[in-house]
């Protein structure tokens, strides 16, 4: 592994998710197989474990000041379980070739609806 693009990927991961609230999937996973090397299914795989940690720290954080709805996070924090164990069994019977263009197509969508609503937002 190639230490110096691993802390490059730490950092803009950790800038991103304390800038915007993302990191995990939406900017660890490329960079974990563009960068790193790592196959689609070890960098969604890897990036799992990787955003508990962010995750933890940002919701610490944004907690402090105020930004966190607790309720809506316990609700959707205990139904997710569900969901990952759903998507870690289709992430490994899919060809990785699958797995990369949904993961695109994914990232397409939600970056022109935020476009969208950014342009509609009053």
């Amino acid at each position: 592994m190639n230490e110096v693009a691993a802390v490059l990927v730490a950092l803009a991961g950790g800038l991103a998710g304390g800038l915007v609230g993302v990191g995990g999937g939406v900017l660890f996973v490329p960079a974990l197989t563009i960068f790193i090397g790592l196959s689609q299914v070890e960098g969604e795989a890897t990036s799992l474990l990787m955003i508990v940690i962010v995750a933890l720290v940002g919701a610490i954080r944004q907690n402090g000041y105020g930004n966190v709805r607790l309720r809506e996070a316990l609700i959707i924090g205990l139904l997710s379980p569900l969901g990952v164990a759903i998507g870690v069994t289709v992430a490994n019977s899919v060809p990785e070739r699958a797995l990369q263009l949904t993961f695109a197509a994914l990232a397409l969508f939600f970056a022109g609806q935020l476009v969208y609503r950014a342009r509609t937002a009053r």
